[in-house]
């Protein structure tokens, strides 16, 4: 066959298929993604086969048509991003080191978190009574060990002190 074969197929439209295939496993941030369609992946005993690099325009085509399409959102990530780690007991602030993390803006996040609708008290003591029995302990003791532990979870101390404020609830 020769270079000009038509089943060699375009830088563009190898990355717009890597990029729908990303995608549908997942929502992803445009920094995730971005980074993934940067990615060259390797596989143990295959050899790796040499196609034309990916430009960095072609990159910005295939990110501008995810967005054009509504396969990227950012502030759609982070809401689903939020509800998904809050429904596996993670407090606000470590959702938003990991909004950070994944690239997503500040006021993005910030956004995100305001109009989730998620009580965080009533959260951290869903959390802490599933974690240590229904009825919370009250020595001194054992109340900094469950403290602790909302705290690494990500809870704000004042949502885990309330929990003790309303104890008589």
């Amino acid at each position: 066959m020769s270079e000009s074969s038509p089943s060699k197929r375009s830088a563009y439209s190898r990355l717009l298929d890597k990029a729908t295939r990303v995608l549908a496993m997942r929502d992803h941030s445009e920094q995730e993604l971005r980074r993934k369609l940067v990615a060259q992946p390797t596989f143990p005993g295959k050899p790796r086969v040499e196609e034309d690099p990916f430009t960095p325009e072609d990159i910005e085509k295939v990110i501008a048509w995810c967005y054009e399409h509504k396969w990227l959102d950012d502030a759609q990530f982070a809401s689903r991003f939020i509800a998904s780690r809050a429904r596996k007991g993670y407090g606000p602030q470590r959702i938003r080191q990991e909004l950070q993390s994944k690239g997503i803006a500040r006021e993005t996040g910030e956004a995100a978190m305001f109009n989730c609708e998620i009580d965080w008290q009533e959260m951290a003591r869903e959390i802490a009574e599933r974690k240590f029995g229904e009825h919370l302990p009250t020595e001194w003791k054992e109340r900094a060990k469950v403290q602790r532990f909302l705290q690494y979870r990500g809870f704000f101390m004042e949502d885990i002190q309330g929990i003790y404020r309303n104890f008589s609830d």
